[in-house]
């Protein structure tokens, strides 16, 4: 992948820094903050938009972002390196797109806090700031998806397999804000 953690890091903050700085001039025009103003499903592609433009920005030049709504998000600079998907998803989703694409892909997953930063479990207890709780990397086949076209659904979806998606490399995990209980040991059944 070729991303340090510091690199990560930074588009993580630099994601924060400019969905607060979007939230303080809608409230102050008014306007309710972002995650109350649209849908979850663009709140989360705003949020993948965002982390693509840090990562590309944070890399010392091994990326560079490629145009909206194109695969793969990240093109590497360098023959060294590949391709970089990235998806977001909200709370305990797994990450989804509309096919199945073979590559690297890079998975950020957040919960809505409140003010101060606490994350209360439940969909009627979320707050309306973005926090990023867990962050995996894995390279994923098209078989590692299951598919689903159903009828009245708003189109297909490729949705990363639980145990693809559990076997990915953990490199960043925030335990309080954990959206969901952990195993019978004590750990998120995630971590690896």
């Amino acid at each position: 992948m070729g991303l340090s953690v510091d690199a990560v890091r930074s588009a993580i903050i630099e994601c924060y820094n400019t969905l607060d700085t979007i939230d303080q001039q809608l409230v102050a025009h008014g306007a309710e903050p972002m995650a109350r103003l649209v849908e979850l499903a663009n709140l989360s592609s705003m949020i993948g938009s965002l982390l693509g433009a840090g990562l590309a920005a944070a890399s010392n030049g091994l990326y560079r972002r490629n145009r909206p709504h194109a695969y793969p998000d990240l093109i590497p600079q360098s023959p060294d390196y590949n391709n970089l998907e990235i998806k977001v998803a909200l709370e305990k989703n797994k990450p989804k797109g509309h096919l199945p694409k073979a590559g690297n892909y890079i998975t950020f997953r957040y919960v809505l806090c409140d003010e101060s930063g606490r994350f209360t479990s439940g969909k009627e207890n979320r707050g309306e700031k973005v926090f990023i709780w867990e962050v995996k990397v894995g390279q994923i086949k098209e078989g590692d998806f299951d598919i689903s076209n159903t009828d009245g659904d708003s189109g297909k979806t490729a949705v990363i397999k639980t145990r693809v998606f559990n076997e990915m490399d953990l490199v960043y995990f925030d335990r309080d804000l954990l959206p969901y209980g952990r195993g019978q040991d004590g750990r998120y059944p995630g971590f690896n």
